[in-house]
């Protein structure tokens, strides 16, 4: 599968970072179909097929959010919504070209750890909201989640065989907060402000797949998107005290809010 990752997912495995683009839910278990409904594909093509390369978030009828490193490159891209499992029609899913896509203008694909990995993909038409697609929850500005608060990565990205799972998985990844996951017996000074991490107990995580995915946390009853799935841990997606990392949301409501008003 290397060969359809892609080019960064070897330079992060140089770096020891995981900016996959392909990222997994390892330890995870099947989704009950479309209890994510926000979750979507993001594919591309080639060699006259469309594969699965990132997970997003559906938030607005017209809008994903996604990694930026997931859509850093000149791939031709579509998006996929209400989909559970990626090789077999379910009659639920809805397909979208992108009109635009819109990557944090901080954002640097030599310094994954810098932060700033997140985009905004337009879509060329409106999503049709029903029961298999909804839109996603943001969190309120600057809200940060205490540590060890209980949330689920979703995503179609490796398992521990290696493989691109076929159906939607998810896992349970409680918050590591700041002050621990930036300590040195965790990431250390790559974790910056505007991440979060979640998980590393060894036994679920994010991989390859899931990147540009959601973190999503119960909070006051309603599931909200507080991550973006960003990178973990190359040498084994799941490794102890190495959690995944997201790009926290709550950081980026209001450049969201300017990039959707514009």
């Amino acid at each position: 599968p290397w060969r359809s990752w892609p080019v960064l997912a070897l330079v992060l495995a140089v770096l020891g970072g995981d900016l996959d683009g392909v990222q997994r839910v390892v330890g995870g278990t099947e989704a009950r179909a479309h209890a994510w409904p926000s979750q979507i594909s993001l594919q591309y093509y080639s060699n006259g097929n469309w594969h699965h390369t990132c997970g997003g978030s559906l938030i607005q009828r017209n809008w994903v959010m996604t990694a930026a490193h997931c859509v850093d490159s000149n791939r031709n891209f579509r998006v996929v919504a209400g989909d559970h499992n990626l090789y077999r029609s379910d009659g639920s899913e809805q397909v979208f070209s992108l009109s635009k896509i819109i990557i944090h203008p901080s954002w640097n694909r030599k310094n994954v750890a810098g932060g700033y990995d997140i985009a905004l993909i337009r879509l060329s038409s409106y999503a049709t909201l029903n029961s298999y697609v909804q839109l996603a929850v943001l969190p309120p500005e600057g809200s940060i989640l205490p540590n060890n608060y209980p949330c689920y990565i979703t995503g179609w990205g490796l398992t521990q065989n290696g493989q691109l799972s076929s159906v939607l998985l998810q896992a349970y990844l409680p918050v590591v907060d700041h002050q621990i996951c930036s300590s040195p017996s965790y990431w250390g000074s790559s974790i910056k402000t505007t991440m979060v991490c979640a998980g590393g107990d060894g036994v679920h995580s994010g991989c390859m797949g899931d990147s540009g995915g959601p973190l999503n946390c119960e909070v006051n009853g309603q599931y909200q998107v507080h991550g973006v799935d960003s990178f973990g841990y190359k040498q084994d997606c799941n490794t102890k005290y190495k959690p995944t990392v997201f790009t926290r949301v709550s950081a980026y409501i209001s450049w969201m809010k300017s990039v959707s008003n514009n």
